[in-house]
């Protein structure tokens, strides 16, 4: 690896340090509170350094952000070869709760921690490849042209956001509260799988 390597690869290195940071100074903090300096902190690099990877906190957000939803984007893609629009909707409904699971972080900021729009370089609105609810409303919009769906539901946007909710109401309990002893759990992998199914249930009449 030559000098010109080895200061990229240091450089990334030292980017996803700064975002890994921020990631977690967003969760804990709110994003409000947190500076460009306190980010600094955190890492013990100079707010200077800071500022020579990122212009601001926006900067930095929307390309964490972009960084994080096209990740989740890419947790769908062998799911997206899946020729039945209903059977691809149960993969993508584990797929996105595995998804929590394996990056908690990634998910409390992307889904769990207010913070203002972001815009930049995220993944493409609306293409399947790049954006996971593109992906959701496609795929439900096949099985409603199919016939596959409950004849009152046409609205793809309304199915689709109903469906989000449940399966994200299930990894995000699980993050919040996994700790909480007040409720007697039953497994993950059992409310993952009671949740997907009521939902194909609901939304097809009986199909599963």
């Amino acid at each position: 690896m030559g000098p010109r390597e080895r200061r990229e690869r240091e450089r990334e290195e030292t980017k996803t340090r700064i975002l890994d940071a921020a990631r977690e100074l967003f969760i804990a903090e709110g994003y409000d509170s947190v500076t460009m300096r306190r980010i600094a902190e955190k890492i013990e690099y100079s707010p200077t350094a800071i500022y020579f990877h990122f212009r601001d906190k926006e900067t930095l957000l929307n390309e964490l952000c972009a960084a994080d939803f096209l990740t989740l984007a890419h947790q769908f893609q062998k799911i997206g070869r899946i020729a039945d629009p209903i059977e691809r909707l149960r993969k993508a409904g584990h797929a996105y709760v595995q998804f929590g699971i394996d990056n908690p972080n990634h998910y409390r900021l992307m889904f769990m921690t207010p913070k203002p729009g972001v815009g930049g370089d995220r993944p493409e609105r609306g293409n399947p490849q790049e954006d996971a609810y593109a992906f959701l409303k496609h795929t439900v919009a096949e099985g409603i042209e199919q016939g596959r769906l409950h004849r009152d539901l046409r609205d793809v946007e309304l199915v689709s956001q109903t469906i989000w909710a449940g399966v994200h109401g299930v990894i995000s309990l699980h993050i919040a509260k996994q700790q909480d002893d007040w409720v007697d759990w039953r497994s993950l992998k059992r409310r993952v799988e009671a949740m997907v199914d009521m939902i194909i249930t609901g939304i097809t009449g009986g199909e599963k």
